[in-house]
């Protein structure tokens, strides 16, 4: 006989191995990097900027795991370097006095979180003057996936866009308090996916798939209002969250430090600038062109080309079937 034991029971076992299941796809994953001083070319032209970095690219790689993941983070500033570097990750719940910490040149920091929350977060250098640290290049993403795959639809093409400002004298740390930039750029170069200007690239897409724009406003100081010129977002997810649904946006404003999610699926051939609608930065350089074609290829998650790294660019994927 089925009894109201019977049923708690069952109801118990079932939760437990509910439990167990989700416990059993979570995985941890050994993250590090390397604080960099080191030049970086930013511009078409070739010139390069005194950057201070992650692994020695601007943006710092992209972290990329699932949601209920476990993340083992270990900063190395080596000895080489003269400045004081951190890690702060937006992703992570943790106390920021002992983990976010600045550690000086030859020195090493480790610490866990656990990524509960899916979404594009940000991730920066806190050390002090934060506002230089950031501008010189110490930020990057971190991509958190939704454990259930199918809590937004699937997309055909994904890229990830870090905003930020560029200040020609990165030892000026009064103008970056004063907001006087000198250009924005995206992925740490100026009008770098722009085809129509010296050396730039472009983002590839093919009419009728869904690209999925993962998109982290840097700062320091600068609002962006992320507008695809030519086309409509047909989904914005704030802060990444597929729970943080907008449908049909013209233009969607991310503040500093926050990152959203896009996605937009153009019809037809042709080229769509992706720009943020505050003309200033976007005339100085925040403008990514997305060229819709029959045969477009493949690219990376973040393309660096067609400035190259000084490092090979890396990722860390999330587990299987996400």
């Amino acid at each position: 006989m089925f009894t109201t034991h019977s049923f708690r029971g069952l109801v118990l076992a079932t939760g437990l191995a509910t439990i167990t299941s989700t416990v059993a796809f979570a995985k941890t994953h050994d993250v590090s990097m390397t604080a960099v001083e080191t030049d970086i070319v930013i511009e078409g032209s070739g010139e390069k900027y005194a950057a201070w970095t992650f692994d020695g690219q601007m943006p710092g790689p992209v972290v990329r795991v699932v949601e209920g993941d476990t993340i083992q983070f270990t900063l190395t500033n080596p000895a080489t370097n003269k400045y004081p570097h951190a890690m702060d990750f937006h992703a992570a719940e943790i106390d920021f006095l002992k983990n976010y910490r600045a550690v000086n040149a030859g020195e090493t920091i480790s610490y866990t979180f656990v990524a509960r929350k899916p979404g594009v977060f940000f991730y920066h250098c806190g050390a002090p003057p934060m506002i230089q640290h950031v501008a010189r290049g110490m930020f990057g993403a971190i991509i958190v996936d939704p454990k259930n795959s199918k809590a937004w639809p699937k997309a055909d093409r994904e890229y990830v866009l870090v905003q930020s400002e560029y200040f020609k004298n990165p030892d000026d740390v009064q103008s970056m308090f004063d907001r006087k930039f000198d250009g924005v750029m995206f992925n740490g170069g100026i009008f770098k996916y722009h085809p129509f200007v010296t050396g730039g690239g472009k983002l590839d897409a093919k009419p009728g798939e869904r690209v999925r724009i993962y998109f982290v406003n840097a700062g320091p100081n600068e609002f962006s209002a992320f507008h695809p010129i030519g086309e409509i977002w047909d989904n914005v997810y704030e802060s990444g969250n597929p729970a943080n649904k907008l449908t049909g946006v013209q233009t969607y404003v991310v503040g500093p430090g926050s990152a959203a999610t896009f996605d937009v699926v153009v019809e037809s051939a042709g080229a769509y600038p992706l720009v943020t609608h505050s003309l200033t930065a976007a005339l100085r350089g925040a403008i990514a062109v997305l060229v819709a074609s029959p045969d477009a290829k493949s690219q990376t998650l973040m393309p660096m080309v067609p400035w190259k790294v000084t490092v090979p660019q890396t990722e860390i994927t999330p587990a299987p079937g996400h």
